[in-house]
C-alpha cells in the first residue's frame, strides 16, 4: 500500500511571507484610502455649516445662486438651509452634542458600506490584519467567522440596502433641484452648473454601487433556481450582474465621489471656488 507524507500547514508570524511581489502595496492603499474618508466625514459632518449653495447661503454672491446641497447632509431633517423638512435644531438635541443635520443622516449609508462584502475583504486586511494579504502572516491563530458577536452584526447588510435604495432616489430629487439658480430678484430659472454634474455624477456612482451591490442581486433573482421563465427577471438580473463584476471600482469611485461632492459645495459656499454656469 502506497503511503503518503503529509504535510503540516505552515505557521508564519506577523507580517511573514515568502511571496516577493508588493503584497502590501494593495492594504496599505486601503488602509490610507479608508483613513482620509473617515476623518474627512467626521470633520464635516460635525461643521453643521457651509453645506449648502443658494442665494440665502452666507457670503454667496453669485448673480444666479445654485441650489446644491451636499450629499453628506442629504435628506436634511433639521437644520439651517430652505432645503430643512422640519425646521431648524431640534428642541430634543442633547445640548452636550454639537448639533449637525449630517448626523442624523451619515450612519444609514455609512452602515451600508460598513457592511458591504466587499469592504469586509478589504478592511479585513488592511485594519485588522486578518490577514494583511493572501500567504501573509497573521496575528491570530484561530477562525472566529462571522457567526458570533459582534461581527454577527454584519449580516444586517441585506436590511442596510434598503435604506441605501432610499438614499439614492433622494439624492436624485438633490440632482433635480440642483437644475434650479435663483437670480437676485428670488426668481427661479433652469440651469446647469459645473456643481450640478458634480451632483449628477455622484448619484450614478453611488447608483452603480448600489445596484451592483451582493444583496440586491440576490433580491433580483439570486434566490431563484433558475430565471429562464422570466425573461424580464432575467435581464434585469443580468444587468445588476454586470454592475457586480464592477463593484470594487464602483465602491472606491463611489466613496471618493461622495467625498468630493461635499468639498465642492463646500469650497463653493465658502467662495473659495467658483461655481460656473454651463447652461443658462
Amino acid at each position: 500500500m502506497a503511503e503518503g507524507k503529509l504535510s503540516l500547514p505552515v505557521v508564519r508570524s506577523v507580517g511573514e511571507t515568502s511571496r516577493k511581489d508588493l503584497w502590501w502595496v494593495q492594504p496599505l492603499a486601503v488602509f490610507l484610502g479608508f483613513s482620509a474618508f473617515i476623518v474627512y466625514s467626521t470633520w464635516a459632518a460635525f461643521q453643521g455649516n457651509h453645506y449648502w449653495l443658494a442665494k440665502e447661503a452666507p457670503g454667496v454672491k453669485y448673480e444666479y445662486a445654485a441650489n446644491y446641497l451636499s450629499p453628506f447632509y442629504s435628506p436634511e431633517l433639521f437644520g439651517d438651509s430652505p432645503h430643512a423638512l422640519f425646521g431648524g435644531k431640534p428642541n430634543w438635541w442633547p445640548a452636550f452634542v454639537p448639533f449637525s443635520a449630517a448626523l442624523l443622516i451619515l450612519p444609514f449609508p455609512g452602515l451600508f458600506r460598513f457592511t458591504c462584502y466587499y469592504y469586509r475583504g478589504a478592511y479585513y486586511k488592511a485594519f485588522w490584519a486578518d490577514p494583511l494579504n493572501c500567504g501573509v502572516g497573521e496575528p491570530r491563530k484561530s477562525y472566529w467567522g462571522e457567526n458570533s458577536w459582534p461581527l454577527i452584526l454584519q449580516n444586517v447588510h441585506r436590511y442596510a440596502l434598503y435604506f441605501a435604495l432610499i438614499f439614492i432616489v433622494i439624492l436624485f430629487w438633490d440632482f433635480i433641484q440642483a437644475l434650479r439658480f435663483q437670480d437676485a430678484a428670488g426668481n427661479w430659472h433652469f440651469g446647469v452648473g459645473v456643481g450640478t454634474l458634480v451632483l449628477l455624477l455622484n448619484v450614478l456612482l453611488l447608483g452603480s454601487y448600489t445596484f451592483g451591490c451582493h444583496s440586491f442581486r440576490h433580491l433580483i433573482g439570486g434566490h431563484r433556481d433558475e430565471l429562464a421563465g422570466s425573461p424580464t427577471q432575467k435581464k434585469a438580473y443580468d444587468c445588476v450582474s454586470c454592475l457586480n463584476r464592477w463593484h470594487m471600482a464602483c465602491a472606491w469611485c463611489s466613496l471618493f465621489w461622495v467625498g468630493f461632492s461635499d468639498v465642492y459645495v463646500r469650497m463653493c459656499s465658502m467662495g473659495v471656488w467658483t461655481d460656473f454656469r454651463l447652461v443658462f
